[in-house]
């Protein structure tokens, strides 16, 4: 079993939360808009990261992380970018390569809304963590926790940082 720590949009902002929520994960998944190399490399000193980059993510970021990842964890086909979309109403340009690859798990960020749902024309769970950062609309700040156990996606956990 593995237990994911999954959260996008922190914009540079370090929380110490980070610290405590992500203690009992075996990884860090990061959506997009890193927003620095130190946050990513303090991420990374945390638990093993997997991120894409994001639309305000510099160049040294975007060379670090790529726009859009593919892997398997345990048994679940990850797809993974920051401006995907969701459910009915994907991004144009990763429509096309998330329905070619067909994957378990689809994970964006962007929106800075946190959103769970299941896309029953794809078989496929959609996860926007929502926004760590203190950077944009959103009022509340948000990472999500859930575990992979073979082919299950389970344990699934909202977790609120507080007001922006």
């Amino acid at each position: 079993m593995l237990k994911i720590g999954l959260l996008s949009d922190t914009h540079a902002w370090w929380d110490d939360k980070y610290v405590e929520y992500f203690s009992t994960c075996d990884e860090i998944w990061h959506a997009g808009d890193i927003g620095s190399e130190q946050l990513a490399a303090r991420l990374a000193a945390l638990k093993p990261l997997r991120a894409v980059c994001g639309n305000i993510d510099g160049q040294a970021l975007r060379l670090q992380y790529p726009l859009v990842a593919h892997f398997t964890a345990e048994q679940v086909k990850v797809m993974m970018t920051h401006i995907g979309g969701y459910p009915g109403r994907y991004n144009p340009a990763i429509r096309e390569e998330l329905y070619n690859t067909h994957p378990h798990l689809f994970i964006a960020g962007h929106s800075h809304i946190l959103k769970v749902a299941f896309d029953r024309n794809l078989q496929c769970l959609y996860i926007n963590p929502g926004a760590a950062g203190k950077s944009g609309f959103h009022q509340v700040r948000t990472l999500v926790r859930f575990a992979i156990d073979g082919q299950q996606i389970k344990d699934l956990e909202v977790i609120e940082l507080g007001n922006r």
